[in-house]
């Protein structure tokens, strides 16, 4: 039988988002003491994933008489932006940017500072195999943002705190456990025990909390996880010259992909995948020798199979005599002139996926849902596509008079965001896998590979089309 949801207690709140302190008040409606608050949502884990999802439950009109509270672990801390760069940036796709919008978010970013990227050129450097992406040709927009990790999330947050009505927020949430609800029928309450003994209970609980969820980690679902035994390296860089810096550039090497991404025309952001060791060692190197080693890693000529380029470059004649892209025409990669101090850093590489996403009146968002190498820079768009299709999927159930955490809303989510987080996260682990290896054969197999999907363009407006949603 159909769960009606009984619209009399979903009350409005007037006014901002209220800041909890940890004597928050007992709720007039409460019974048992040693809870200090009764919510319809509670979402475990800010960052840009959660607080972007606490924004859209008060910004979507069928949410937002949903009483709802964000559990932030990270403090209260004013924001300002700094001359420098951040080390830590994501490159949003077009799908994101749409999201941004419809939560008003993006003109608070736009208002601070972000680099479009116009372009992309993917190249080998065990062969000439390379591919391109050109904004103009394949999407009439930009390929993606670049967009400094603290920034955005500064935009979200001034937003949720500035015109969302229906979120309470609590800053330096530690959060002991959970008491999740045994099955569906069962009527029961998730129950959030914190570390000074206060409880919150809610009907529908989100994990947003990371890679490493505690929330999944209650749902006792199953999680397919492995390192890569990669680490990734990340700095702000100084370019040599001052140019229009639209191109975002990755190169894969024998020991892992190395990427630029711009930030503004003198300033690019690394991406470096490479082994612990040589992670280390990169870490401790002087400015200068860093700067050297990275140089290399772009420009340097590797051993190449005779038979391997002798192959490409038929395929490239065969290309061209066609009337098809041959790879020939390649911009050159800028050099880089220096590194901001401090900005060196590093990070471990891991791929995860939970079998499950959603329980009895739980679901995972984000990381806690999913975690990829960010070789292809999918990750983050990922979670904010979990937040767009949890969103609609609850906003429908509610517009049909189900209960929030009624099952057939919660599969479909689950079902939605696993028909697209999966095959991504496979072609990205199979790209990474493909490349860490020098073989002949297979050098030879992905060189050509990238020439033909290079020459193709309804091929590359596929890919695109599935990285930019």
């Amino acid at each position: 039988m159909v769960q009606k949801t009984n619209m009399l207690k979903y009350c409005v709140f007037f006014g901002r988002p209220r800041i909890i302190s940890n004597s928050i008040r007992n709720l007039s409606s409460m019974n048992d003491g040693r809870v200090k608050g009764r919510y319809d949502v509670i979402i475990a884990g800010g960052g840009m994933v959660g607080c972007t999802l606490a924004c859209a439950m008060g910004k979507r009109p069928l949410l937002s008489k949903l009483k709802v509270l964000l559990l932030e672990g990270s403090p209260n801390k004013k924001f300002d932006i700094k001359k420098e760069y951040s080390n830590r940036v994501v490159a949003l796709n077009q799908n994101t940017k749409s999201l941004m919008n419809s939560l008003d978010v993006w003109p608070h970013v736009v208002c601070i500072r972000l680099q479009p990227v116009r372009n992309m050129q993917v190249w080998d450097a065990c062969s000439d195999a390379m591919i391109t992406f050109n904004s103009s040709e394949l999407l009439d927009n930009d390929v993606a943002y670049i967009v400094e990790n603290d920034v955005l999330l500064h935009a979200i947050n001034k937003e949720l705190t500035a015109s969302v009505e229906n979120v309470d927020i609590v800053y330096g949430a530690q959060i002991q456990g959970y008491k999740l609800p045994q099955s569906s029928d069962a009527g029961e309450d998730n129950v959030v025990k914190m570390s000074n003994g206060d409880q919150y209970s809610c009907q529908l609980l989100i994990g947003a909390d990371g890679a490493n969820s505690a929330v999944r980690n209650a749902m006792g679902v199953q999680y397919v996880s492995w390192k890569y035994n990669h680490m990734g390296v990340v700095a702000t860089l100084e370019l040599a010259e001052e140019y229009e810096n639209t191109t975002a550039w990755q190169r894969f090497l024998p020991s892992g992909p190395v990427a630029l991404l711009p930030l503004d025309n003198k300033h690019s952001s690394l991406v470096w995948s490479t082994s612990p060791t040589h992670a280390k060692e990169l870490l401790q190197l002087s400015e200068e020798s860093f700067v050297d080693a990275l140089n290399d890693a772009l420009w340097k000529q590797y051993p190449r199979s005779a038979g391997v380029d002798a192959c490409t470059s038929w395929v490239s004649s065969v290309l061209k005599g066609a009337g098809l892209a041959d790879g020939a025409a390649r911009q050159l990669p800028p050099s880089v002139c220096g590194a901001a101090a401090g900005s060196r850093a590093a990070f471990p590489l891991a791929f995860g996926h939970s079998t499950r996403y959603v329980a009895p009146g739980v679901a995972l968002i984000g990381d806690a849902a999913h975690r990829v190498h960010p070789l292809a820079g999918q990750g983050v768009n990922l979670g904010f596509g979990d937040v767009q299709d949890l969103t609609e999927y609850l906003g429908e159930a509610l517009y049909t008079g189900l209960d929030i955490t009624h099952p057939s809303w919660l599969r479909q989510y689950e079902t939605s965001r696993q028909r697209h987080n999966v095959p991504t996260q496979l072609a990205i682990d199979v790209l990474y896998r493909l490349y860490s290896l020098e073989l002949t054969p297979l050098v030879l197999a992905r060189s050509i590979g990238l020439q033909l999907t290079n020459a193709f363009r309804p091929v590359k407006k596929l890919i695109m089309s599935h990285a930019t949603t």
